[in-house]
């Protein structure tokens, strides 16, 4: 029986608008530019304390502006699929409680736990997901532990840099969510592009 994670942050969470939305308040970019997290992030890289000034959107994005952040496509479905199958899924997120570059303290894991709620995961005719199926880490390194602990046999994430880690469990199967590539196996990955072929994937459609 599968034993599935998924990653929080730009996996089941969808930033995009959300980020150009603050982007253009504060300036940052120019209307014009793509609605592309990355697009974005160079742009703002680029500028006069660009690092410094994309972490503090970030922490925007990510705390106190979360409510407008949307799900991702698909992954509803994905997890109500999970359901049906009494396949067990946790969500397995590094998120430090607070943002380095955050004034105000906004605690990251609250607001996070929040928008959850909100989106109706708790709910059985949703998601059906308990609260303790939900980790919240510290560091990278903790959540392969976590991910270990929990005897996933998949993960799914959408960051490259989790599966290129030493410690990442070679019995786990690597399921790269990455909208902006094309459906294919790289390096011992599978990379999917939506959300609706990675269900296609575990359930044939």
């Amino acid at each position: 029986m599968f034993v599935i994670g998924v990653d929080f942050d730009n996996t089941i969470v969808d930033y995009t608008d959300l980020i150009w939305r603050v982007a253009r308040e504060r300036r940052l970019i120019k209307e014009n530019a793509p609605r592309s997290k990355k697009v974005i992030r160079d742009i703002i890289r680029c500028l006069p304390e660009g690092e410094t000034k994309w972490r503090k959107l970030q922490a925007v994005v990510y705390g106190p502006r979360i409510g407008g952040a949307k799900l991702m496509q698909g992954v509803q479905n994905f997890f109500i699929q999970c359901k049906k199958q009494r396949i067990k899924v946790y969500i397995i997120s590094h998120k430090t409680e607070f943002a380095s570059s955050d004034t105000l303290e906004i605690n990251l894991r609250k607001a996070a736990l929040a928008w959850i709620k909100k989106k109706d995961f708790f709910h059985n005719r949703a998601f059906g997901l308990a609260e303790n199926d939900i980790y919240f880490e510290s560091t990278r390194e903790e959540k392969i532990n976590r991910i270990k602990e929990l005897n996933c046999t998949h993960f799914i994430d959408d960051l490259e840099e989790t599966f290129r880690e030493k410690s990442f469990p070679v019995n786990v199967e690597k399921i790269l969510f990455a909208p902006e590539k094309s459906d294919c196996i790289r390096n011992g990955d599978r990379v999917f592009a939506d959300w609706d072929r990675i269900r296609e994937y575990f359930f044939n459609g």
